[in-house]
């Protein structure tokens, strides 16, 4: 048990350059206190003492603004960074080393039974506002761009933008996690400044239509 809060406390330090002391980290951070929290209500779900398991979850809940169901299954090295406003469902699996962003969602659809959220798998990223919706997959050392809302699987090694995710880049290696939030690439944006050169060209068109029929008459 030590040697995974010292290794959590490890991967505080790794991704955030705002940490300074173990005893900030242990004091402050609601993530970490919500990945310990959950490990203890996860202990008492697996030996099918749900109303303890949800007391403690719920707890958890109102201290760090933090959701996440007893039953969820989270790896190793999981980071949620700020954290207020993230939730987690019941049926959802988190690999290892995997990072999260403040306002996430990994939630289901609907009321469908059985596995109903979302398998995210080792080293991936949802960034700040994501909502990954539903039974499906984001792959190995993929990235989820803020604001993004994803219903379908996401291969291995991709780039997801937009509502709805849109894969942006898939180029077959390992993904940095080093996300920059404002330095996405948007296939919305791209398209609406195609259409304003579109509509320049056809401006200037129209105009030398005009300038001719001037001079005609």
């Amino acid at each position: 048990m030590f040697k995974r809060m010292k290794e959590d406390i490890e991967t505080v330090f790794d991704q955030d350059p705002a940490a300074r002391t173990s005893i900030e980290v242990i004091l402050t951070y609601s993530g970490l206190h919500a990945i310990w929290a959950h490990r203890v209500a996860h202990a008492f779900f697996k030996r099918k003492m749900f109303f303890i398991a949800r007391l403690i979850s719920q707890i958890n809940r109102f201290f760090t603004g933090i959701e996440i169901h007893p039953g969820a299954k989270i790896g190793r090295r999981f980071f949620i960074d700020h954290g207020m406003g993230v939730v987690i469902g019941e049926t959802c699996e988190i690999g290892d080393g995997v990072t999260v962003y403040q306002g996430v969602t990994l939630g289901g659809t609907g009321k469908e039974k059985g596995k109903r959220h979302p398998t995210i798998k080792d080293n991936a990223l949802i960034a700040t506002g994501a909502k990954v919706l539903g039974n499906i997959t984001i792959g190995e050392n993929s990235k989820v761009g803020g604001g993004s809302v994803v219903l379908k699987d996401v291969p291995p090694n991709s780039t997801v933008v937009g509502i709805p995710g849109r894969v942006v880049v898939q180029d077959g290696v390992k993904v940095r996690k080093d996300l920059n939030h404002s330095d996405l690439p948007d296939p919305i944006s791209d398209k609406l400044a195609a259409m304003e050169q579109e509509i320049a060209r056809l401006n200037m068109e129209l105009s030398a239509i005009k300038k001719e029929r001037s001079h005609s008459g």
